[in-house]
């Protein structure tokens, strides 16, 4: 399983495509075009057996007129400054598409996490944060777990950015331990939103569920979280993947089964008849979620893709090239800017918590999240049907709306 490439001239003609369907002027689309900086550091750390070796890290800050950026930090081979400015482009996009006061960020190291021993990597993470220690913080860039990156990651950054500023800030990240100001949900959020959005799109079409056949390529959180949500409402999850193979039954998964035998074994390879990763993008199923990485759908395997519904559960899991083929081939793709929406909600809400030191149950977290993604879909429906558009588009002409209202109000300074 290897994402293919993502690139900003991409990302630009489809929003080329929105412009007609939204009221963005000129001044309005500069502040989109272009982030607003991006930086990369140089991180010498001290390896276990003695030497020093240095490391490549980026931020980048695309937006900040709707309020503090926030976006995820990866760890990942090949990691460059131009991977960061795109997908903080669409996480600014994705904030004004569930209507939440941030803009978008992105950041992180070109490396290999599993390459670094447990006390290697949390001395990398500890210099990453320490360089940027002048540029992040709750009021102005939050960081958020990524590719690579998870809870304890989060716990490292959090505590040297209080050794270095000597203020506690549970707020400057988030999606980090609940001991530590985390939020219930942080796990599931975007599964979640996913299932829900692929669900409420059939029933919309008046299509049911239950029996539905649905392939997952990407069974970590994201991905198990959706199948089981998807399970839990009557589909058929027959095929699932992970970086180290798959498993397919045309009968459908046992997912409890499958989950404790990933936990067991490290990967769902083995559990059922098994099959290459990437044949699980080309079976013929009614829902293909994709929740990998960006590029999971690409032009050399759009073609290949027989599923009715593709679900973007990941950012850019579809790129610009595939989906034109998609679109001819039929397909009905359900963007990220919809579909993965519950991890930037669930991550506002966990930010809103610390700034306030007043904590909510499990419950009241869930119903937030799903308050929010079926608000977002609905404004995203609407639009498309009063506009005869496809749901990326009219996704991408709510959001530049949004944006060019808070540009207008601002004004430009000096």
């Amino acid at each position: 399983m290897r994402a293919s490439g993502l690139n900003w001239q991409g990302l630009m003609e489809q929003l080329q495509e929105a412009l007609p369907h939204c009221e963005v002027t000129d001044q309005s689309l500069a502040y989109f075009k272009y982030p607003r900086r991006t930086v990369a550091v140089n991180l010498p750390v001290r390896m276990d057996d003695g030497r020093i070796q240095v490391f490549r890290g980026y931020r980048t800050v695309h937006s900040t007129a709707r309020g503090p950026s926030m976006g995820g930090v990866r760890f990942r081979a090949g990691l460059s400054a131009h991977e960061c400015e795109v997908l903080a482009a669409i996480m600014t996009l994705k904030a004004a598409v569930a209507d939440l006061p941030l803009g978008g960020a992105k950041g992180g190291v070109d490396v290999d996490p599993q390459t670094l021993s447990p006390h290697e990597l949390e001395g990398l993470t500890r210099r990453y944060t320490s360089e940027l220690v002048e540029l992040i913080g709750p009021t102005e860039d939050i960081l958020a777990p990524d590719v690579g990156s998870d809870a304890q990651t989060m716990a490292w950054m959090l505590d040297a950015y209080g050794e270095n500023t000597g203020s506690t800030q549970g707020g400057m990240v988030v999606g980090k331990p609940i001991p530590l100001g985390g939020s219930y949900g942080s796990k599931d959020a975007r599964g979640r939103s996913a299932a829900m959005v692929a669900a409420q799109v059939l029933e919309h079409r008046g299509e049911s569920l239950r029996g539905a056949r649905v392939a997952v390529y990407g069974f970590g959180d994201v991905g198990r979280k959706a199948a089981q949500v998807l399970g839990e409402r009557g589909a058929l999850v027959i095929a699932v993947s992970d970086q180290h193979g798959a498993s397919f039954a045309s009968g459908g998964l046992d997912l409890a089964a499958l989950s404790a035998y990933r936990e067991q074994h490290g990967s769902v390879r083995g559990f059922a008849t098994e099959i290459a990763p990437d044949e699980v993008v080309e079976l013929d199923v009614d829902i293909l979620m994709l929740a990998y990485d960006y590029g999971s759908v690409n032009a050399g395997n759009a073609h290949a893709v027989r599923a009715r519904y593709v679900v973007e559960a990941t950012n850019r899991a579809v790129l610009p090239e595939a989906e034109r083929v998609l679109r001819a081939q039929g397909v009905c793709v359900l963007p990220d800017l919809v579909a993965s929406i519950g991890g930037v909600i669930v991550n506002y809400l966990e930010w809103v918590q610390d700034a306030s030191n007043f904590f909510w149950t499990p419950t009241e977290v869930e119903r937030a999240i799903d308050l929010r993604v079926n608000a977002a879909l609905r404004d995203v429906t609407a639009y498309m049907r009063t506009r005869d558009l496809d749901m990326r588009t009219a996704a991408y002409a709510l959001a530049l709306n949004r944006l060019h209202e808070a540009a207008v109000m601002r004004g430009v300074y000096p």
